[in-house]
């Protein structure tokens, strides 16, 4: 039996959701809680790649059970095992040849920047401080020259090994309130650090110290892109999929409503 679930976590204790050797990861916590409640055959899979620091509203990933468990006994015993910075919140069986990772059509990440005269002590782990002027309407109009399908080997970490660098961005979106500003980019699918290095760049332009996306864009040299933006205002909030039927908005609590409902 297959299986879907919605995760949420806090990374700043994480080398990261995928497992790795002599290091602590959301992917490894999930296995064993799983293989206690229910008998995990093999590893799990996940929809999206988060680094260390970087955190989830609405990670996805799918499992095979060897026992059946209904929706209360997965998400009870799951995470009254689970360590308090993880949190599942949702549970229901998929088709067998469900895969959380190949079967999304898109996934989305937000980053959540604090432009406030001091540094927000109690959100550090989760925003990033910029004290310089940003020109978000500048940004705005640069943001939406990456919509669309590109070549993006200008915004592709060092350690990227995929071979084909074009990617489709669906939408960027930018909030500004108070002292926040929240960027969301939906695509396809991502290179290495793709989001974090596009952040960054926008952030660069936006304060003056680059030239326009276009150019950068075509030129294909991620020398000419911007800095990579710090893991900890990192979000993964979801991924779309056809084959199953996934509503975020009821399954989790979007932490990133506090940022802008809020003054702080």
């Amino acid at each position: 039996m297959r299986f879907v679930g919605i995760c949420q976590y806090d990374g700043s204790n994480y080398s990261g959701f995928q497992s790795q050797k002599n290091a602590p990861s959301i992917q490894d916590n999930l296995e064993l809680a799983i293989a206690s409640v229910g008998t995990l055959e093999g590893r799990i899979n996940y929809a999206g790649r988060t680094d260390a620091g970087v955190h989830a509203t609405g990670q996805i990933f799918d499992f095979s059970a060897k026992h059946h468990r209904d929706t209360d006994q997965w998400l009870k015993g799951l995470n009254s095992l689970l360590p308090n910075d993880i949190s599942v919140s949702s549970i229901q069986q998929v088709p067998d040849e469900f895969h959380s990772r190949f079967d999304a059509i898109s996934r989305t990440y937000s980053y959540v920047i604090y432009t406030g005269k001091a540094q927000p002590i109690f959100l550090r782990d989760y925003v990033y401080w910029e004290k310089n002027k940003i020109d978000v309407d500048l940004m705005r109009i640069e943001a939406s020259n990456l919509i669309g399908t590109h070549n993006f080997n200008s915004f592709r970490g060092s350690k990227c090994a995929s071979k084909n660098p074009v990617r489709v961005i669906k939408s960027i979106d930018i909030v500004e309130k108070d002292n926040f500003i929240i960027i969301s980019l939906c695509a396809n699918a991502y290179l290495y650090n793709m989001v974090r290095i596009i952040i960054g760049t926008l952030l660069d332009i936006s304060m003056g110290s680059l030239k326009d996306i276009k150019t950068i864009l075509n030129s294909q040299d991620r020398k000419n892109a911007g800095k990579t933006a710090k893991a900890q205002g990192l979000f993964f909030t979801g991924a779309e999929y056809k084959k199953i039927d996934l509503d975020l908005r009821k399954s989790t609590f979007n932490p990133l409503g506090i940022f802008t409902s809020s003054r702080i």
